[in-house]
Formats: structure tokens, C-alpha cells, sequence
């Protein structure tokens, strides 16, 4: 990874944007990475479109989990759940940058999974989407 992508990680580690709870959010959803204790939860509120309106994320973890769910949290704030359905983990480890261990992949995407986790549970589809999320395991 390379050391101006470290540092990005570092700086969302450090000053993590929306990061906090929310007040009776619409969708909810937590998770942990077993493997290193990592945990995320993701908090949003909709408008009448489906449109997220506020995210948080809380948890602890590794800087990268932690970046993670920061970064994605900007990237999804403002879209429709249709869009945030379509993010993919490409997307995802495009914000962190560099290549990453098998390990540190799981760390990565902790957050995505837990997100889609919320979306999907919120739009009352989880059934149908039990195979895209169990890619990002």
C-alpha cells in the first residue's frame, strides 16, 4: 500500500467523518470481523424516496475497518438505497487504495456488508440477497 494512501487511512482513522449514533434511525445494522475483533455498526435515515438522508457508523477495529466505514459512509450519504445496493466491493477498495492481504480485505469490507446487512433487512429482501452479501465475508 502506498504511503499517500496510508496516510488517508490514518487521517479518516484519526478524524472519522459521521461517525456517532442517530436518534431513532430507520435502518440499523451490526457486525464483527471475528478474526480481529473488529466491530461496525451503521445507522441511517431515509426520506419518502428511499434517499439517504443522515449516516452514522460507530464501532472500533483496526484503521482500516475504521477508515472504511468512514469513507463509505461519505460515498453513500445523498443516494437512493437502489444506488447503495450497487456498490460493490470494488468500490469500496477503491477508497482504501493499495492492494490488501486476504486479512485486511475482511477489515475493509466489514462495513459494506454491514450496510447492504440494513438496506436489505430495511427493503425486506434479505432472503434474496444472502449471496451477494456472503461475498463480502
Amino acid at each position: 500500500m502506498s504511503s499517500i494512501y496510508s496516510d488517508i487511512i490514518l487521517d479518516y482513522y484519526r478524524y472519522p467523518r459521521n461517525k456517532g449514533q442517530i436518534t431513532s434511525p430507520r435502518i440499523k445494522a451490526k457486525d464483527s470481523n471475528p478474526l480481529c475483533g473488529d466491530v461496525v455498526e451503521i445507522q441511517m435515515q431515509v426520506d419518502g424516496d428511499n434517499r439517504v438522508t443522515e449516516i452514522k457508523f460507530d464501532g472500533h477495529g483496526c484503521a482500516i475497518s475504521q477508515a472504511s466505514a468512514s469513507m463509505l459512509t461519505e460515498l453513500v450519504k445523498g443516494k437512493t438505497l437502489d444506488d447503495v445496493r450497487k456498490i460493490a466491493k470494488e468500490n469500496v477498495l477503491e477508497l482504501i487504495g493499495g492492494e490488501l492481504s486476504a486479512v485486511r480485505m475482511k477489515c475493509a469490507l466489514l462495513s459494506l456488508k454491514v450496510l447492504k446487512t440494513g438496506v436489505y433487512t430495511y427493503l425486506g429482501s434479505l432472503e434474496e440477497s444472502k449471496e451477494e452479501i456472503s461475498t463480502l465475508s
